[in-house]
């Protein structure tokens, strides 16, 4: 007779975290149990006692994985920032959190024989880099994968003439406002006044005088606002020349041709997108599906232009794309990420023209769920060129001459199997953050015109459901094919802000649950609940910060806030280097022809190329928002003493951020100038106390300012807190101290909103 096998008792916290600092950093729940032979009914009881270690701060997640707190991953962006005694490069990560972990550590930076010119850092540089295993004495050992960023041995700044010669140059850094570099006569090669200019420091600051400086290279004209967005191209080092050899290659590509292609010709595909937009690279078409056993579904197709059959691995056109990881776009200028023949011509899918193209059909039922999908490699002609506007109009009755002709047998379709992805859609629930965003409009002297907040249309929305369908079927078929790929991740908030999050929430008798698995509707609840409530932009800021950020990485932890297992971005290869990548795989796993992943391309090399255009994208969002700042700077120059609506947008210790309401522009509140009394800082509130009033300014208030400075030139804006507002802050307070016995009531979850 067999005796039942004794069950392995389970793992204490302390062999768990002893387990997962011999595991080189990491380590999953499948890794954990398998090692405890713990079976798949005793890992509820382990997912529970991790994310107690998590919260006592034992154990931290990254990527779905166990770390010990305070370690690096395996690529990491750092700073290069000393020699030691042996003259070794020292480097410390750029992101390191010093409050939770203590100092940052530091990585000795190797260099190879064979190092490429790209590979060799110096101090002051800011490099992608591959790291090993931390030594026992905490220290790290890594090699540069790339440079990111050269040692800033120059001031940018914009040059303005003295009538004695020479002048002096304004920094274009916010945090070097004041620091005015002077430049005596004949070191001022020849630049002229207001031209964006780079300087050496030659001389520092003596006494009370300037640093002395020479001018080392003109890089333009400031004279019209249209010029701004060269300041941030400059200041974030964005590549935005073609090299010869590329662009020769985009000018000889020749139109693909019918051979190996299926022809779609005749399905009427369409693109949709924003009125001004110079390149089409996503058409979509829909159709009822007649099908006896799917009544009531759809069949969606979505056509992609196929960049890879113009942009080989390897070549100088691919070479290009990969530095400058995706296009950057400013009110004035676009820098895209291929040459224009490729990007506005060749990959263009405009009306009536024959486009080579990667396109994904599939099947949808009655419940918006996707049944099936194939992938195919086309030769189409888009039937027409219509924005989101033209389109909503033509469905809400008011067609044009282009829409009406389509209306029942385009549009109509389209929407119908949208608003079938949308049950699915809801039910999903993916994160709803109601964040509006706003757009500069320029007039025709280049000078800001308005700004506008962007409507929500459900031609919007409708793009976008498409589109991530068709991400999905991408990371899916991938996965099958067990393709190497690069997902679009999005990783659960981190503990601590959820933490931060829930006592927030308390303070607005709000409750955020402690047990069960944190879900997207979770969130979403708690937005419903403040819909329409004074409360409500408050809550979504808060609610905004307390989520990770998305990012490309070769390794699947799923995206958070879309509520998906698997994505990967397919749909945009003209701009994003990613979805090249997406689209090569799908090339070599289908075997759809020419143009698919190198051989040679495995899960390592996608790590590194996953971290270097996860960096380019954070580059390019911070240099399109700075961009943002600068204009509306010089658009309000002129308004110093006009008075404004806004909300509070961040609090520190040093003041309060504010946004104002009409167009969206940033400034900033001394601490020093809030009120007559001593505010102190509270970070679990978001906010600054008065310690004798208790008077609260608190992230999200509606406050009245005046514009009391204005520099354009570092996108720079000074207020001061009108006395009324302090007042109905007062007001505010009083009654928040009171007792509120509101009862929480149960609400669907909301609609959707934002790109993914």
């Amino acid at each position: 007779m067999k005796h039942p096998r004794a069950k392995p008792p389970s793992p204490s916290k302390d062999e768990l975290v002893a387990f997962i600092a011999e595991q080189e950093g990491k380590a999953g729940v499948r890794e954990i149990a398998r090692a405890f032979g713990m079976k798949n009914a005793d890992r509820a009881t382990l997912r529970h006692m991790l994310r107690e270690l998590a919260e006592e701060g034992r154990v931290e997640r990254r990527r779905k994985k166990l770390h010990r707190p305070g370690t690096l991953p395996d690529v990491v962006l750092a700073d290069v920032c000393a020699r030691d005694a042996d003259g070794e490069l020292i480097a410390v990560p750029t992101e390191w959190d010093e409050a939770a972990h203590g100092p940052a550590p530091k990585i000795h930076v190797r260099t190879t024989r064979r190092a490429r010119p790209s590979e060799l850092a110096g101090v002051g540089d800011r490099a992608l880099l591959r790291v090993d295993q931390g030594a026992a004495d905490g220290h790290y050992s890594a090699r540069v994968i790339k440079l990111i960023d050269r040692a800033r041995q120059r001031v940018l700044g914009i040059f303005r003439t003295s009538p004695e010669g020479g002048g002096r140059v304004i920094p274009v850094d916010k945090k070097q406002l004041g620091q005015e570099l002077l430049i005596p006569a004949g070191a001022g090669a020849e630049a002229q006044d207001g031209d964006l200019v780079a300087a050496e420091v030659t001389e520092p600051r003596r006494g009370y005088g300037l640093p002395t400086a020479r001018i080392k290279e003109r890089l333009g004209s400031l004279g019209t606002e249209r010029a701004v967005s060269l300041i941030a191209i400059h200041a974030h080092g964005i590549p935005y020349v073609f090299p010869a050899p590329a662009l020769a290659e985009a000018q000889t590509a020749k139109p693909a041709r019918r051979a190996g292609r299926e022809d779609w010709r005749n399905l009427p595909l369409v693109t949709i997108d924003p009125a001004d937009a110079k390149d089409h690279d996503d058409a979509v078409h829909a159709a009822r599906d007649t099908a006896p056993d799917n009544r009531g579904g759809f069949i969606i197709s979505v056509a992609i232009a196929d960049v890879a059959h113009y942009v080989r691995p390897g070549s100088a056109l691919d070479r290009e794309a990969l530095v400058r990881g995706n296009s950057v776009y400013f009110p004035d200028r676009v820098v895209p990420m291929l040459p224009e023949r490729i990007s506005n011509d060749l990959c263009s899918l405009r009306p009536g023209e024959d486009r080579a193209a990667l396109a994904v059909r599939m099947i949808i039922g009655p419940d918006g769920r996707k049944r099936s999908h194939t992938f195919h490699r086309v030769l189409m002609r888009s039937a027409a060129k219509l924005n989101y506007t033209q389109v909503q109009a033509g469905i809400d009755g008011w067609p044009d001459e282009t829409t009406g002709p389509l209306l029942a047998s385009v549009l109509e379709p389209l929407y119908a199997a949208y608003r079938c992805l949308k049950r699915a859609s809801d039910e999903r629930a993916p994160l709803d953050l109601d964040l509006p965003e706003r757009k500069i409009v320029l007039s025709a002297h280049s000078t800001v015109d308005h700004v506008v907040t962007a409507e929500r249309l459900d031609s919007h929305r409708l793009i976008e459901e498409f589109m991530i369908l068709a991400n999905v079927a991408a990371a899916e078929t991938l996965e099958r094919a067990r393709v190497p790929l690069i997902y679009r991740v999005h990783d659960e908030p981190d503990p601590e802000r959820v933490n931060a999050l829930r006592e927030f929430l308390r303070s607005l008798d709000i409750s955020l649950p402690k047990s069960g698995p944190l879900r997207a509707a979770q969130f979403n609840r708690i937005l419903e609940r403040v819909k329409g409530r004074d409360t409500e932009k408050l809550v979504n800021e808060v609610v905004l910060r307390t989520q990770a950020q998305a990012e490309y990485a070769a390794q699947n932890y799923g995206h958070f806030g879309l509520n998906l297992r698997r994505y990967a971005h397919f749909t945009s290869p003209i701009r994003r280097y990613a979805d090249l990548i997406v689209h090569r795989g799908l090339i070599g796993a289908l075997k759809l022809g020419e143009g698919a992943l190198p051989a040679g391309q495995d899960t390592a090399a996608l790590v590194e190329i996953s971290a270097q255009i996860s960096a380019a994208e954070r580059r390019a969002m911070k240099a399109e928002r700075e961009t943002f700042d600068r204009l509306l700077a010089h658009f309000l120059a002129d308004r110093i003493g006009a008075i404004f609506e806004g909300h509070i947008s961040g609090a520190t210790r040093a003041g309060l951020f504010v946004k104002l309401d009409d167009t969206g522009a940033d400034g900033f509140i001394p601490a020093r100038t809030v009120g007559t009394e001593y505010f102190r800082y509270h970070e679990d509130r978001h906010a600054l106390i008065g310690d004798r009033s208790g008077e609260t300014y608190r992230l999200g208030d509606h406050v009245t300012v005046r514009l009391v400075e204005a520099a354009p030139v570092a996108g720079a804006l000074r207020f001061e807190l009108l006395a009324e507002a302090r007042s109905a802050a007062r007001r505010e307070h009083s009654h928040r101290q009171r007792p509120s016995h509101a009862q929480a009531r149960p609400h669907k979850p909301r609609k959707r909103a934002g790109r993914s």
